[in-house]
């Protein structure tokens, strides 16, 4: 079977990036605005607008208007799933992947 995994590969790439992916988990527990992201990742305001940006054009991550502020959500409730089952899997193997020498981070 020659399946082209590009798709895949994109999408775990978006999640590769430790800023992204800390943006992601912030939303598992609801919607939050930019300013709630910033305070909870300890990032810059301009750095977390930069990638919800990403995640929404990537589809990862929704937003709606309310007033004056924007929420941003996850945009399938699957997500949720799949960051918590990574976290489970991330904990079994978690010694290996620190020590491993292929991946930087």
């Amino acid at each position: 079977m020659n399946k082209n995994y590009s798709v895949e590969a994109k999408f775990f790439r978006g999640l590769s990036d430790a800023t992204r992916l800390s943006v992601l988990l912030t939303l598992v527990n609801g919607d939050k605005t930019v300013g709630e992201i910033v305070k909870e990742t300890k990032q810059s305001q301009s750095n977390v607008s930069n990638h919800l940006k990403c995640l929404s054009d990537c589809g990862l991550v929704k937003n709606r208007r309310d007033g004056k502020n924007i929420y941003y959500s996850l945009r399938d409730p699957e997500t949720k799933k799949l960051l918590s089952l990574s976290q489970q899997v991330i904990s079994k193997v978690s010694a290996e992947i620190a020590a491993c020498l292929r991946y930087k981070g």
